[in-house]
């Protein structure tokens, strides 16, 4: 017998035995968090949100467009994520003390999530919402527990105007504390921190592009800021609702936008079917941001991308969240195939019924209506994404 090949034949056994062991340990493991993870309560169900692939939008662009689910946190919004580092800041600050009231101007999607988590927490919750929003989403923070006060859509130098009106409020109220969502910089710190991780490493790092809307500018500020520090030639695209005033700031370095000088607007300031999304004044969250261009999306293309969203691909989302995917087209056509683009799916069509996915109310409020071909992307075919 050939002794030394049997010693090596043997320690060839035994070296792939061993692999196989560590192997089958590492994968019983990984098998066991998946089955018996638990979450720390409503704060700990907060994040960690699947990246999707849009399987009809990258067919038809060449490119692979994924979108961050966003809408699957148990508030249904990436404003969870919000409320938590918002109230968690606070706490840590001593700002927010044990039976406190939180207290918020919000278009909804925020006041929500506030509610949720100060249910969680013991604290009571304020939202000051203007009266135009979707009903769903007072009936909701009705539900949770909220105490909702009503004003009249107006400019943000009027004392009238929601967020002027949360902030009084709560200087009003013993033990209030306004979250101020808008400036307040923890916004932007829990993306960063979180959602911009998150994509990072759901993409392995192979992202050439981020595109969103913005609100408060949280997200695409503190998403951005991440993913240019971990590869600063990834794109940060902006997507814009008619009414706002930010394509222009990026593009142009103008804050206006043309509808500001319409006399007969739909919204105070915002001529857009869609909520929570589009401003006429830099943030402190938005001035953080790093985006290198940005794109007007008009209601028109938001609506149909919304419906053919739900035809092609089964998911149901709101209004910014269309606008986010018109966005991401535009830009795969810009870049041509092979690139890889993320966005956000910010919430769920389920808070936008009796508005944006009404059809009635579309023609009747806004003349629109969804395009019939939902078997292509014919209803962006010319457009640039321009005004």
């Amino acid at each position: 017998m050939d002794y030394p090949h049997a010693w090596t034949w043997l320690a060839s056994a035994l070296a792939a035995g061993v692999a196989w062991y560590h192997w089958k340990l590492l994968h019983q493991d990984k098998l066991k968090q998946r089955y018996e993870l638990i979450c720390d309560g409503h704060a700990g169900l907060i994040g960690n949100t699947p990246l999707i692939k849009l399987h009809s939008l990258s067919k038809a662009t060449g490119c692979e467009i994924y979108a961050k689910a966003e809408f699957l946190n148990p508030g249904g919004s990436s404003k969870d994520r919000v409320a938590k580092g918002i109230v968690e800041d606070a706490e840590e600050r001593g700002l927010l003390k044990p039976g406190g009231t939180i207290v918020e101007g919000t278009s909804g999607s925020t006041g929500i999530s506030l509610a949720l988590i100060a249910r969680a927490k013991g604290y009571n919750c304020l939202i000051v919402m203007p009266d135009d929003q979707a009903k769903e989403k007072s009936d909701l923070l009705q539900q949770f527990g909220a105490v909702v006060e009503f004003v009249k859509p107006a400019s943000i130098v009027n004392a009238n105007h929601y967020v002027n009106q949360a902030r009084q409020r709560a200087n009003e109220i013993q033990g209030g504390y306004f979250a101020d969502q808008f400036e307040n910089e923890a916004n932007c710190n829990v993306h960063y921190k979180t959602t911009g991780r998150e994509i990072w490493e759901q993409t392995n790092g192979k992202i050439d592009a981020f595109v969103m809307s913005a609100g408060t500018g949280g997200t695409i500020a503190g998403v951005s800021l991440y993913l240019k520090h971990k590869n600063p030639n990834v794109q940060v695209v902006l997507a814009d609702p008619p009414g706002s005033s930010l394509y222009n700031k990026v593009r142009y370095n103008v804050c206006y936008a043309a509808q500001q000088s319409e006399r007969t607007v739909k919204r105070h300031r915002y001529d857009t079917i869609a909520e929570g999304i589009g401003i006429d004044r830099l943030t402190a969250n938005f001035l953080k941001a790093k985006i290198d261009d940005a794109y007007a999306v008009t209601d028109q293309e938001a609506v149909d991308m919304s419906r053919y969203l739900l035809h092609n691909e089964g998911i149901f989302v709101g209004s910014s969240s269309s606008m986010n995917c018109v966005a991401a087209v535009h830009l795969a056509r810009k870049l041509g195939p092979g690139h890889t683009i993320v966005t956000i799916l910010c919430d769920s069509g389920q808070r936008h019924l009796t508005k944006f996915w009404n059809n009635e109310h579309l023609k009747k409020n806004w003349d629109l209506e969804p395009s019939v071909e939902m078997d292509s992307l014919s209803f962006l075919d010319g457009a640039t994404g321009q005004p």
